[in-house]
């Protein structure tokens, strides 16, 4: 008769373990170094111990080079399950970003025609000017 405790929705829950179980981190451990990188803030707070507690409302912010997420806890999760699973523990409210063009290669990679190596038809044309009519040794 063991009941298995599912945590309720206004429940707290680590943050290695909540940011486990929405999936936003392949392990617990990597969830850890994450945090202690100072890679996650939690309300405009830089947490660095993975031990801090969250609580549906909280509002994460992940931050990964130049991209960052911003998440508002939903709920405490019971499990790492599937992506609709987890997608039901937090609302993603990143901004959308614009798109930027990409640099045009066009001018970096172009060059004048004539320069660099030869192509085949002109190596042929300099190997017989190289071997027939040996003039320099007569």
């Amino acid at each position: 008769m063991s009941e298995e405790k599912q945590p309720q929705s206004d429940s707290r829950q680590r943050l290695d373990k909540w940011l486990f179980f929405a999936r936003m981190a392949k392990s617990r451990s990597i969830a850890q170094r994450r945090i202690a990188a100072g890679d996650v803030r939690v309300n405009d707070q830089k947490i660095v111990q993975a031990s801090h507690t969250v609580k549906a409302g909280d509002r994460v912010v992940l931050t990964a080079g130049a991209r960052s997420r911003l998440l508002v806890v939903k709920a405490a999760g019971a499990r790492r399950g599937p992506y609709e699973e987890a997608r039901q523990l937090y609302d993603d409210v990143t901004p959308a970003v614009q798109e930027q063009p990409l640099p045009s290669t066009s001018g970096h990679a172009s060059r004048e025609a004539g320069t660099g190596r030869p192509t085949k038809k002109q190596r042929r044309v300099l190997d017989e000017l190289r071997s027939d009519g040996d003039w320099w040794s007569e």
